[in-house]
């Protein structure tokens, strides 16, 4: 599987890195980060391919190279507003456009609370267009005992809706 994570925004960015830090490592990953470039420090050392936002030329932002899905976790809401529009004048957002009109699995992890009416309204635009919208929501019934379950919990559904095997969680029988 190729798979792209993108991370935009400044808060969850711990639960982006988390995701790709529990990634199988038969998974082709491409990471691109925003203006930031701490992030891009921890992935150096590892077998993922790293592309600056700027790079509006990278592999990734061809649909000839075939990416299986792509995850923007955490997503911002201007990120999220450029996809829902239509505006790619990044990395992160050509290779949002490109899932779309490749029409592979997107998922978009917006982070934000509470949702305006214009955050809500481009994830009901970009939901009936298919896009998954999966903001990393607590959920009481996992039976976490700490934060780190949680998120265990949360990355284990992102990877679900991706199709990425995985323990994170215990199922239900």
């Amino acid at each position: 599987m190729k798979l792209v994570v993108a991370i935009s925004g400044a808060s969850g960015i711990e639960l982006g890195t988390k995701f790709i830090d529990y990634l199988p490592k038969d998974i082709e990953l491409h990471i691109v980060c925003s203006q930031n470039a701490k992030i891009v420090e921890k992935f150096e050392k590892s077998s993922a391919t790293l592309h600056t936002d700027t790079n509006i030329a990278a592999s990734i932002s061809s649909g000839s190279f075939r990416v299986d899905a792509t995850a923007i976790i955490p997503c911002s809401m201007n990120t999220m507003a450029k996809v829902a529009c239509g505006i790619s004048d990044n990395l992160i957002t050509r290779v949002a456009a490109v899932a779309m009109k490749e029409q592979k699995k997107l998922l978009l992890a917006p982070r934000e609370l509470p949702f305006s009416a214009i955050a809500l309204e481009n994830m009901h635009k970009l939901a009936t267009l298919g896009v998954i919208i999966a903001p990393p929501v607590l959920a009481y019934y996992s039976e976490a005992e700490t934060i780190e379950d949680m998120e265990r919990f949360i990355i284990g559904k992102w990877y679900d809706l991706l199709g990425i095997e995985h323990n994170l969680y215990k199922r239900w029988n």
